[in-house]
């Protein structure tokens, strides 16, 4: 094969296990042969709307086959993949298109009237809508194999990021960059034949995709896809699917351990939690625990494919808080503003290179000159190493609050909160004052029917904090502003609770 890309995988499984399960959805199942064909079939259809190497194919849905499928055709062609937030507005969407210069347009139904209210300003001009339509397209292609030359230095996805701040920005993600990503997962969690992944985390977000489903998809297992994640039927599948291997972000996994059923749920299948995207509480680690469960936690960004450090099941419990070390083929240093690295303990930001990391944002030569320094991606995050080489990730260092020359970091605050039985999420927020430039404050959302005793929760925090961390004051909240993938929104969290 010419074809040195994610393109190329359908194909290389599906000679070597074509009778396997690859992806399972509701009542359908596909076999690795089956992928095959309905991959080619639709990167035919593409070629036949006018896609060509280069263009980009975006996608707009829930998690379903059709979002592998469509990957795996760009791939096959040489185009670019193009996956949008389905949480995004009308306004949001037509922004990335119009960024990426999207071609194509794959969308489910439930983003159907969303598509039509779309304006013209885009380049979109094929558009194809999953269900009768999208069958009827694959039926009338053809079935032989396409072998488009690609190259792991070939852009194969651009996904945009979070977009906590400002506009969001797109990561090159090259075929090269996910398969170094997909092999360090590998290495770094040992992943079997067999493994039955649960895909409940959105496709869309670099960590459902490329921490999970991809690497399942190259190992040859299979991979059981959610539209949307709901905690009763997270329970539900992992019985009757019998999953080994599943990915969130805490507050998925906590919503899943207060159900009413995870008391009585059957988890004996279960051989790997991986769990990303912010600190894991450590409340919520110890009621995972009671039930024989640990958490494999990993640190990582959308520009880094995206995994940067990885925690292990053997230092899980000893190392716990810790982000862990580099994954196998990733370096990771904690460095000073000038490049040098800190001392243990000195907190610093954290930069990253390896085969894994983006050559850049598309179409923004300047962001992207900024972004690096002597070949090191800065990660903007804060953090600081241990005796033993492993980091701690402290905080963004945007969120970073100043009081009266002291640093203080809202994760440290936010993870004792969390401790805390009636509070179900907060945020630590810097807000200003006359005598110290800024103070904590404290925005939290109580457990429901909970009736929170803020002087109490304060109180709490006495001699487990210095003076100078305690939050000066606490707001309560019905919910906290997050991104698709669970990211909390420091931003609007700060617009919406810093002047009150």
């Amino acid at each position: 094969m010419r074809n040195e890309g994610l393109g190329s995988w359908p194909a290389r499984r599906a000679r070597k296990t074509p009778h396997r399960t690859a992806l399972i959805h509701g009542a359908t199942t596909l076999t690795y042969a089956e992928l095959y064909d309905r991959t080619t079939r639709l990167a035919h259809a593409l070629r036949a709307r006018g896609i060509r190497r280069g263009d980009r194919v975006a996608y707009l849905g829930p998690n379903h086959p059709t979002y592998l499928e469509t990957l795996f055709a760009a791939g096959t062609l040489g185009a670019v993949f193009v996956p949008l937030n389905t949480r995004l507005t009308g306004p949001e969407i037509a922004y990335q298109l119009a960024d990426s210069g999207a071609k194509a347009l794959v969308h489910g139904p439930s983003h159907t009237g969303l598509v039509a209210g779309l304006p013209g300003s885009t380049d979109v001009r094929t558009y194809i809508e999953v269900g009768a339509e999208y069958e009827e397209l694959l039926t009338s292609a053809a079935a032989e194999p396409i072998d488009e030359p690609v190259a792991p230095d070939d852009t194969c996805v651009i996904m945009y990021t979070s977009g906590t701040t400002g506009r969001p920005k797109g990561a090159m993600l090259t075929h090269g960059n996910l398969t170094w990503n997909a092999v360090n997962v590998l290495v770094d969690t040992d992943l079997i034949a067999d493994e039955r992944a649960l895909v409940c985390a959105p496709l869309f977000h670099t960590a459902g995709l490329n921490m999970l489903t991809l690497p399942v998809l190259l190992k040859g297992g299979t991979c059981v896809l959610v539209g949307a994640f709901d905690p009763a039927e997270t329970l539900d599948l992992i019985q009757r699917h019998r999953i080994t291997f599943m990915f969130g972000v805490p507050t998925m996994f906590d919503q899943v351990a207060r159900h009413p059923h995870w008391p009585a749920a059957d988890l004996s299948s279960l051989r790997i939690l991986t769990c990303g995207g912010s600190p894991v509480p450590t409340p919520l680690i110890a009621a995972y625990q009671e039930r024989g469960l640990t958490f494999l936690q990993g640190y990582g960004m959308t520009e880094a494919s995206p995994g940067t450090l990885f925690l292990d099941a053997e230092h899980a419990v000893s190392k716990a808080g810790s982000a862990g070390v580099p994954h196998f083929f990733s370096d990771v240093r904690v460095v000073r503003p000038d490049l040098v690295p800190v001392d243990i303990g000195e907190t610093g930001e954290v930069v990253v290179r390896g085969p894994h990391v983006m050559p850049g944002y598309w179409g923004l030569p300047e962001e992207t000159a900024g972004s690096f320094m002597d070949g090191w991606f800065r990660s903007g995050d804060a953090a600081r190493i241990d005796e033993d080489g492993y980091v701690h990730i402290v905080d963004r260092i945007k969120d970073m609050i100043i009081s009266g020359g002291e640093n203080i970091y809202p994760a440290e605050i936010e993870d004792l909160l969390l401790a805390h039985p009636d509070i179900v999420e907060c945020a630590v927020i810097g807000v200003p004052d006359e005598k110290w430039g800024e103070v904590p404050r404290a925005v939290v959302v109580p457990r429901e029917g909970a009736s929170l005793d803020m002087d109490e929760v304060l109180a709490s925090l006495s001699g487990r904090l210095a003076k100078y961390k305690i939050p000066k004051s606490v707001v309560l909240a019905d919910e906290l502003p997050r991104t698709a993938s669970g990211k909390l929104l420091k931003s609007r969290v700060r617009k919406r609770f810093g002047d009150r």
